[in-house]
């Protein structure tokens, strides 16, 4: 009789470079292949301890002297919109959502260039080619959707109102989880980038889910701020989920003693049973 072992997924650390959150900070991540059968299973485990999905790539941050970034998410079922996020619905009333199997076409590519080149010109995503926009949205081993955004207050209906938001989006065993969103830079008083989160946490309520996965919030970055303004968000810290509380109460000042050894990160993660169910 043979028996058949689970493979361990195994581990990697990336090269150093310039933090794209805070000036004069270093970034490193610690990633994993995500691919074969139990992608679903380890996407699901490491999702919820603070690991974002790149295409085939599961990563999270584990920089050598910094622990700012923070993996955020609401709870959906105790989220209360804001007055300044009612406004946002309503002026987005005539927007209609469409789902999508994760297939890039053109008029996707045609915004998210438009969208980087108005607002992440000098950003590491700024010279992205059509290939590798395909590659961004196609190459996933798990189930995902491109949740689209189309305007049918404007004269064109269908599959012919202009395309306005887009976003990335996996379903994961206890939520939705947004990894990547663009839109049209000329409707920047339109707020599109709260309006796509807001209509996130409505697909999750109504689809059961419990949470929305936000990405990263970093304390002191005016890119990520935003995130701190949503009702009912945890952060991951030390190892579990915990209201994110006063944001002003979070530092990003971090005593390189503080952040663990590697083999010590990797040792604490918590892995599915990937045997095979057969």
């Amino acid at each position: 009789m043979r028996h058949t072992l689970p493979i361990a997924p195994q581990f990697y650390v990336t090269a150093p470079q310039t933090c794209p959150y805070l000036d004069g900070r270093r970034e490193r991540k610690l990633f994993t292949a995500l691919q074969g059968e139990q992608a679903e299973k380890l996407n699901n485990a490491l999702s919820k301890q603070g690991f974002r999905r790149s295409q085939n790539v599961l990563y999270r941050p584990s920089c050598t002297d910094c622990a700012a970034c923070l993996s955020a998410r609401i709870r959906v079922a105790d989220f209360v919109p804001k007055k300044a996020h009612r406004r946002v619905l309503k002026r987005n009333a005539g927007l209609r959502r469409g789902a999508r199997s994760a297939w890039a076409t053109e008029a996707q590519y045609a915004l998210f260039r438009r969208y980087l080149d108005a607002r992440h010109a000098d950003g590491g995503m700024a010279d992205m080619d059509v290939f590798e926009f395909a590659a961004m949205i196609e190459e996933t081993p798990v189930r995902t959707r491109v949740i689209e955004y189309r305007d049918e207050s404007a004269p064109s209906h269908g599959e012919d109102a202009p395309l306005v938001a887009v976003c990335l989006t996996d379903i994961l065993d206890d939520g939705l989880s947004l990894v990547y969103s663009f839109f049209d830079p000329d409707r920047m008083g339109d707020s599109l980038g709260t309006h796509v989160i807001l209509d996130h946490v409505a697909l999750a309520r109504e689809a059961g889910l419990p949470f929305v996965y936000l990405g990263y919030w970093v304390p002191g970055s005016s890119k990520m701020g935003y995130k701190a303004r949503f009702p009912a968000l945890e952060v991951y810290v030390d190892g579990q989920w915990q209201p994110i509380g006063d944001p002003g109460g979070y530092s990003n000042q971090t005593h390189p003693l503080s952040v663990d050894p590697i083999a010590q990160q990797v040792a604490q993660i918590t892995l599915p049973d990937l045997r095979s169910e057969e």
